[in-house]
């Protein structure tokens, strides 16, 4: 479902709006039309072509949204457009916070968000002992990753050896930390609440008979309308890793809701489809207002 942007005719900006992307998606395409129809001039900052000297030159904006679907790409050019200067959303601090599942675990208990019980290991050995002190079934994640991927649900202890061991074998960085976290009981869904500054713009259910939900890897969406406990937590999170563009995810399992994570570069396409709200206008109305503090 397309959006209904609003087209605003005879309004003005005194900023130049960049938009760092990889590839415009049908996301980024409803970005530059509702700041077309703001009257906000967008310089597209693409992030294969970019350099960043140590210096600033070349480009003109005066803020930036980050739309890159490169983890590794956007902190690097974050941190260079704060170099500059230039005000980001969201933050270099958020998007590297949330972009390590351990390091987002962290900040989300030290304020108090329920979250599926996680154990961390560093090495093959202790993270089979992880495995039994979570119990099986577990969940095996990267600490660094999105859209479901190189998750492994584990069952038991022989199927846990040969994924370790497989994981240890590839030699990369993001197989060598080992983050264990429990598998959750939930209903064939979990809920996805999109935050922006303060405000829950939106949610939606992500339907799989598949244990990952992700609309990426086929999940259906459902529009939600957010109980105020749902609200009031999906801000909780959102504010505990410092807020800005967010998507909270969460799951109801056997106590409650649990927030298993929070995207900072989230896509919106199935939750426009799914609720109709013009989720591209509320990001760059909140992207003026940053700049224009």
């Amino acid at each position: 479902m397309r959006p209904r942007t609003k087209k605003r005719t005879g309004v003005s900006s005194a900023f130049t709006l960049g938009l760092f992307y990889t590839v415009i998606r049908p996301e980024e395409k409803w970005i530059l039309e509702a700041a077309e129809a703001r009257g906000i001039p967008v310089e597209r900052l693409h992030d294969e072509e970019l350099t960043f000297p140590l210096v600033r030159n070349g480009f003109k904006a005066d803020i930036v949204l980050n739309r890159s679907v490169s983890h590794s790409r956007s902190l690097y050019a974050l941190r260079f457009f704060e170099h500059y200067g230039v005000p980001t959303v969201n933050p270099y601090e958020v998007v590297a916070l949330c972009g390590d599942k351990v390091l987002a675990s962290l900040r989300l208990a030290e304020a108090g968000v329920p979250t599926p019980r996680t154990v961390v290991a560093l090495t093959p050995e202790a993270a089979l002992k992880a495995l039994d002190e979570v119990g099986y079934p577990a969940v095996l994640k990267p600490p660094i990753g999105s859209w479901g991927r190189l998750m492994a649900k584990v069952d038991d202890r022989e199927e846990a050896e040969q994924i370790i061991e497989h994981k240890a074998a590839l030699g990369s960085p993001m197989h060598s930390i080992f983050y264990v976290q429990e598998y959750v009981p939930k209903p064939e869904r979990d809920v996805r609440v999109f935050v922006v500054g303060d405000e829950v713009v939106a949610a939606m259910y992500r339907y799989s008979s598949d244990w990952r939900t992700n609309a990426a890897r086929g999940g259906s969406a459902e529009a939600l309308s957010p109980s105020p406990e749902l609200e009031a937590l999906a801000r909780k999170a959102a504010q505990a890793v410092g807020g800005g563009v967010l998507a909270v995810d969460l799951m109801e399992g056997p106590d409650g809701l649990t927030v298993h994570e929070v995207n900072p570069t989230p896509e919106f396409k199935a939750l426009t489809a799914a609720t109709g709200i013009d989720v591209a206008g509320k990001v760059v109305d909140y992207v003026a207002e940053v700049a224009r503090r």
